[in-house]
């Protein structure tokens, strides 16, 4: 392969990745990206986190939600709790991982342990209706007076017509 190829290679492979290159400098986007992802393949939760994100929204990269479940589960895994609210929103909808409210209703009570109001107000629905974990009504009213009590509108709501 000689210089030209191995330059429209380089090229195509930049313009795939949204990144773009001027005078053999990377556009800021693609610094950002691949310093986030050097620091997640490290075990950074915050910026597993940011990673997932960055293909949740097709930030920076081609949105691709199978990945953004992965690094969602890696930070979801070292307590990032916005990470377990993600990852049980992934569960909710089977986007990128199969539709299961079992583990969705799992990693939103990790979150709720935390104190995440909508963590909270999410588990008392699904306690509410029984999605992903038996209906009890008291379980459901315990998460939502949590929510509620930090001034999450739809667990006021929830809490209200319980």
């Amino acid at each position: 392969m000689d210089m030209k190829q191995i330059s429209s290679l380089l090229a195509a492979v930049a313009l795939l990745c949204g990144a773009g290159m001027a005078n053999g400098q990377e556009s800021e986007a693609v610094r950002l990206f691949k310093a986030t992802k050097i620091k997640a393949e490290q075990g950074d939760a915050e910026e597993q986190f940011n990673l997932g994100v960055m293909y949740l929204e097709g930030e920076r990269v081609p949105q691709d939600y199978v990945k953004a479940a992965k690094w969602f589960r890696k930070a979801a895994e070292q307590g990032d709790a916005a990470a377990q609210v993600n990852l049980g929103v992934m569960y909710t909808r089977g986007e990128g991982i199969p539709k299961n409210y079992v583990e969705a209703a799992n990693w939103y009570r990790k979150a709720a342990e935390q104190g995440i109001a909508g963590a909270q107000g999410i588990l008392g629905g699904m306690y509410h209706l029984g999605e992903g974990v038996p209906k009890n009504y008291v379980e459901a009213v315990k998460w939502l007076r949590k929510a509620a009590e930090q001034g999450d509108a739809p667990a006021q709501y929830g809490l209200a017509l319980m």
